[in-house]
């Protein structure tokens, strides 16, 4: 399930944690973790998602700071 409540009150730069969280579940998909998601039952985009709203992904941005 989509935590929508969660993305509607996210503050800071949503775009930003869209365009993470759209390269995670791309990343999930190519690999054995889309197997391991599935098999619990779960949506890719949603555990995505859920992780990009509690800021559980680590990324750097392309001018090298890192968030």
């Amino acid at each position: 399930m989509i935590p929508l409540d969660e993305l509607i009150d996210k503050e800071g730069n949503v775009y930003e944690m869209t365009c993470v969280a759209i390269k995670e579940a791309a990343i999930y998909s190519a690999t054995d973790k889309k197997k391991e998601i599935e098999d619990e039952g779960e949506k890719i985009v949603s555990v995505v998602l859920t992780r990009a709203l509690n800021d559980e992904i680590e990324y750097t941005e392309e001018d090298g700071k890192e968030e």
